[in-house]
């Protein structure tokens, strides 16, 4: 005889689902706190992490099965379309569990890269599966196997806990079911909502101090990468991030940070066009951009970091120098984002990857086409990866090699070819333009500098054992560096063209502030034949490059960037930077420091790069509202399409 399950009918099976989940939940989040300890006693915040996140929880729960409880008190039954529905809800139980489970057994790996809980990046890399697999298998194959072992036991536990609770059910009679109905409608929505106010619960409620990865460990993953998805449909307006300003008064704000006279704007459509005239007079020379990947100034040794970089110091001490230049975000399309088209951080992702900006968005690639340049774009690996080639291909770049145009190259790892590889490649191309009397244009891209640190045997003195780590392949991506420029210095092409070397960002951007400014800063450096040699003490941003090199390379024309050139502007001028760091943006001046975070007031601070220390202090209004206007006009320039050349609207 059967015995059939009264207690609780059907809904058993997603109580005791919400149970488990919930137990796991709580004990990942111990677990994760016990790892961050120090962080966590830092703030006082094992009562706030356990209380809010167990909210958090619970409010994530009625989100993922809420519904699922709703469709149950509609269509359980033992009839066929009851049938039917528990093999529905055992689907989506498992699935459910899985996800939490995944996501969670996945954070360690992901903070350890990120300093955060997976968000809108865990998604982006899903879109490479490649790429992102042969990186996590060449460097990551024990997380790799663990999370498909745990998945597979969870799947197939989910499937048979599932089963045997949907099993010899009593359902409840047709006149009780709407007002069970009702009262899973009313458990759900307040539950998810998890507040009376008229916002429903959101990270920003929960967070309480300024550690973003403390704040982050009082939400789960799921949680966490959910709300980063649901946010990513609505990026494209920073105003619903930071809050409102008249379009006007952004406009003069950021026109007026700029430093340019307002005489200098000379379009009324497009806002932030200038015309700017060239520091150096003579014929125009050709601009080379070398990119490299991940290159942080704690692994350069000339910027007080590990002593790997010995080509790149040596290299400083022969140009334009920038000791105190920060990168705009943590991403690589971030960084060509502001050293390619000049174009200021946003909360969204990159313009490289977003759908108006794929062609008649203003790069300097298209500037330096209109002038007669050969436009280039020179890459190791596949150039389709973050959307690189749609972009470039559309916004002025006419030519890009990537690692299919490599015959019998040295050494080949998970993305791409080497950087000694890329290197030569770059130098045969730039002969081969010059002797064919074209100016030209490239950027090139390094790649050897990335997980899972692959590069050839036999160049460098390793720094540490064992070889594959973060350190050696930096020190080997100085090694290419420093090939590049034996044989550029020999070469014809040397004595007219100016040079950048600069990375895209730090890798394992992370600390205990809302943006970690330290993890931001960058080496730059600016070589060619007439560059003074200098050390730049001033706060330098990325988007500041392009202005200088235009203005270097004796390039005159109007364009939309509104970083400085910095060739004329004065030596006492503090300097400016902007940094996104996953929805907060930091606005520098100087020593002064304004932080905007989601849905709060902006909070003041001064840093001490000395000490690399960020301590509370009390900003002005002007500096407030000077770091909302950039947060907004990303996304204005973006949304209307006021970031082109006047040219470009026949493409539009």
């Amino acid at each position: 005889m059967k015995t059939r399950h009264s207690h609780l009918g059907p809904f058993r099976s997603i109580l005791i689902f919400c149970i488990i989940a919930f137990i796991f939940l709580t004990l990942s989040r111990i677990g994760l706190g016990i790892w961050q300890a120090d962080r966590v006693a830092a703030v006082d915040g094992w009562s706030h992490l356990l209380i809010q996140g167990a909210r958090v929880d619970f409010a994530g729960l009625c989100w993922l099965w809420g519904i699922a409880a709703l469709g149950t008190a509609i269509f359980s039954g033992d009839h066929v379309i009851g049938r039917t529905w528990n093999t529905i809800l055992r689907v989506w139980l498992t699935l459910g569990l899985w996800l939490i489970v995944f996501l969670e057994i996945s954070t360690p790996s992901f903070i350890e890269e990120y300093g955060i809980r997976p968000n809108r990046l865990y998604v982006e890399y899903l879109i490479y599966p490649k790429e992102v697999l042969s990186m996590l298998w060449s460097g990551r194959k024990l997380e790799l196997l663990l999370g498909g072992l745990v998945s597979g036991l969870t799947l197939w536990g989910g499937w048979k806990l599932s089963g045997a609770l949907l099993k010899n059910l009593i359902y409840p009679r047709w006149f009780w079911r709407p007002v069970i109905a009702l009262v899973v409608i009313a458990v759900t929505l307040m539950g998810a909502r998890s507040t009376l106010g008229h916002r429903p619960l959101n990270p920003a409620m929960v967070a309480f101090n300024d550690d973003p990865l403390v704040n982050s460990l009082v939400i789960n993953s799921a949680y966490s990468l959910i709300f980063a998805i649901n946010q990513m449909g609505n990026e494209a307006n920073a105003a619903k991030i930071y809050g409102h300003m008249d379009d006007q008064a952004v406009i003069d704000n950021v026109r007026r940070d700029s430093g340019r006279p307002l005489e200098a704007f000379t379009s009324k459509e497009l806002p932030s066009m200038s015309f700017n005239q060239a520091s150096y007079q003579g014929r125009p020379k050709n601009l080379v951009i070398i990119l490299q990947e991940s290159l942080g100034a704690q692994f350069v040794g000339s910027l007080g970091g590990l002593p790997l970089t010995p080509n790149i110091d040596a290299l400083s001490q022969e140009g334009w120098s920038f000791e105190n230049l920060y990168a705009t975000g943590t991403r690589s399309v971030r960084g060509i984002e502001a050293v390619v088209t000049g174009f200021t951080p946003t909360p969204a992702r990159s313009v490289v990857k977003l759908g108006k900006s794929q062609n008649g968005f203003f790069s300097i690639a298209e500037l330096l086409k209109s002038h007669g340049y050969e436009t280039q774009f020179v890459y190791g690996g596949e150039s389709h990866f973050d959307n690189m080639k749609s972009f470039f291909l559309g916004n002025g770049f006419s030519d890009i090699v990537d690692e299919n145009d490599y015959k019998d190259p040295a050494f080949v790892g998970s993305w791409g070819v080497s950087d000694e590889d890329l290197m030569r490649r770059a130098n045969s191309e730039f002969e081969q333009f010059y002797r064919e009397g074209k100016p030209f244009f490239s950027l090139v891209f390094s790649s050897s500098n990335h997980d899972p640190f692959e590069f050839p045997d036999d160049r460098i003195e390793l720094y540490e054992q064992p070889k594959q780590t973060r350190n050696n392949a930096a020190k080997y991506a100085d090694y290419a560096v420093g090939e590049f420029f034996k044989l550029a210095k020999k070469s014809n092409y040397w004595k007219d063209t100016i040079f950048l070397v600069v990375a895209d960002h730090d890798s394992r951007v992370g600390g205990a502030s809302l943006v970690p400014i330290p993890r931001f800063r960058i080496p730059g450096i600016i070589l060619g034949e007439g560059v003074e040699v200098k050390h730049d003490e001033r706060v330098v941003s990325q988007i500041d490059l392009a202005p200088t090199l235009l203005s270097l390379m004796g390039v005159s024309d109007s364009y939309p960037m509104l970083g400085r050139d910095l060739s004329q502007t004065s030596e006492d001028w503090p300097g400016r930077a902007l940094m996104q760091y996953d929805k907060n943006m930091a606005y520098v001046r100087g020593d002064d420091v304004v932080i905007l975070q989601p849905e709060r007031e902006p909070v003041g601070f001064k840093y001490d790069s000395k000490t690399e220390t960020l301590s509370t202090s009390p900003q002005s209004e002007e500096m407030k509202q000077a770091a909302l206007s950039w947060a907004l006009w990303g996304s204005m320039a973006y949304q209307k399409g006021l970031y082109r050349t006047e040219s470009s609207e026949d493409k539009r």
